[in-house]
């Protein structure tokens, strides 16, 4: 099956084999204008829902782990389509789902006894391209917001680099590059004369953390401790939401405990992890850290936490050529990080870098929360807008639309002549299950409020 595109609730499935060539009979086969229903991702705020678009002789094959919805073509299939990518109509679909833990579904029993309110099919027509125009809105809005996020995250990177602002021109004097230590420094940025290039073990202690062992874990003679672990340790930040403890010799718990200042730096992870870290505040008393994690010490305030914590989240490039790969882990030896390579500026100079650092990236944490707000916001919006919709708040009714009761008997017609048929259709799956019965009228009204409209023009409901 192509890819979903969920923004926009269509499928583009053109480059599928044609219909005739299917031959499994595990696959799920679909139509042009269907509705694909994932079953084991409902509730994803995108959605995971869509309409079967420009398939090769209009037939498509696909997994079996989603639902083939097939409506009437005497109702709007956008219309459909928008009523089940409400965030609360999957959200109850979550709810519905079987199986074993890691293999729940949506079942198709829930979608074949969705009821879904039923307006004039002209009522339909102008209920989606009023929703379609506020939603195309809204998704432009949440674009520009994404790009703005994605330039303020760029930026951080930029501000909080201790050299920004320092880079001195070819032919002028620079600092000298560090001694050699075996490693791939790469083209390093050209530093003031009055700077210094030193490698980390230079200026700090650099240690590696407590291994778990598994025997101790359940020996209470050794004291339990909290301690960090590499999800803890985050790009510039600490994530202290959740401690795990560990027992470990009361002489080696004093050993690596943290003091405030210690700069943490990821030995391993994703690739992209290596090197992250922040500086310990002494947020708790008594944390050490796992051997995935690193401790540097700096010896004699030679430069500030702060600025060697930025320099290590920016060397990324660094990190990836200097740590090596297994199958799904990266890592950096303790040796190897040991000669990162630091450029230290002179004292008077570090408290005026730091404020600078400090300042920015207040500025654009303001930036990011206020983006942060406008997409909640914007959420909150679309969840209102398609509220409205199907509440029919959204547009005005007029009695001279054709009555939904009429719409109902028709599609009643259209299932029972099928049915005679042996037609097949409704929630559709792999072994092509009968369609259910034909739709059905009850309950009160959805759109309550139109005094002016038969009353059975907008009352009904669709059974899928």
């Amino acid at each position: 099956m192509a890819a979903v595109e969920a923004e926009t609730g269509l499928i583009d499935a053109s480059a599928e084999r044609a219909w005739a060539e299917v031959e499994k009979k595990t696959y799920t086969r679909f139509q042009e204008g269907d509705i694909l229903f994932a079953k084991v991702t409902p509730c994803m705020e995108n959605g995971k829902i869509a309409i079967a678009s420009g398939l090769r002789d209009k037939k498509g094959v696909g997994s079996t782990e989603f639902h083939v919805l097939r409506p009437s073509e005497e109702v709007s299939h956008r219309y459909i389509l928008h009523y089940l990518l409400q965030r609360s109509f999957r959200a109850a679909a979550e709810r519905s789902m079987s199986g074993a833990v890691g293999l729940r579904r949506v079942p198709a029993k829930f979608l074949g006894e969705t009821r879904i309110p039923l307006p004039p099919l002209a009522e339909q027509h102008r209920i989606v391209e009023s929703l379609e125009e506020h939603l195309s809105r809204l998704d432009s809005a949440e674009r520009l917001v994404a790009r703005a996020t994605v330039r303020a995250r760029h930026l951080e990177e930029a501000v909080s680099a201790i050299a920004y602002g320092y880079d001195v021109p070819t032919g002028e004097p620079a600092a000298a590059p560090p001694t050699p230590g075996g490693t791939d420094d790469g083209l390093l940025p050209r530093i003031p004369a009055s700077w210094t290039w030193l490698r980390l073990g230079e200026i700090a202690d650099v240690v590696g953390g407590i291994t778990k062992d598994l025997k101790k874990q359940s020996d209470p003679d050794f004291p339990e401790v909290p301690y960090l672990r590499v999800a803890n340790v985050q790009r510039g930040w600490l994530d202290l939401s959740k401690i795990a403890m560990i027992r470990v010799p009361a002489a080696k718990a004093a050993q690596l405990a943290l003091r405030a200042g210690d700069v943490l730096l990821n030995e391993g992870g994703d690739r992209d992890k290596l090197g992250r870290g922040w500086v310990w505040e002494e947020q708790i008393p008594g944390v050490i850290h796992q051997n995935h994690v690193f401790r540097a010490r700096i010896r004699e305030n030679i430069i500030h936490p702060k600025l060697l914590s930025w320099y290590a989240n920016s060397a990324a490039r660094w990190f990836e050529a200097n740590g090596k790969q297994s199958v799904n882990l990266a890592s950096i030896s303790l040796s190897k990080i040991k000669q990162l390579p630091v450029p230290v500026p002179p004292p008077e100079e570090q408290a005026a870098i730091l404020e600078r650092i400090e300042g920015q990236l207040s500025m654009l944490a303001a930036t990011a929360r206020l983006s942060e707000q406008a997409t909640k916001r914007s959420k909150a919006l679309r969840r209102a807008i398609l509220a409205r919709a199907f509440s029919g708040e959204l547009v005005p009714q007029d009695s001279a639309d054709e009555p939904a009761s009429v719409l109902l008997e028709r599609i009643r017609a259209e299932r029972e002549a099928q049915g005679a048929r042996g037609g097949k259709g409704g929630v559709r799956r792999a072994a092509r299950r009968p369609r259910k019965p034909a739709a059905t009228v009850d309950g009160p009204s959805a759109f309550a409020g139109a005094a002016s409209v038969p009353a059975d023009a907008v009352q009904q409901e669709l059974k899928l």
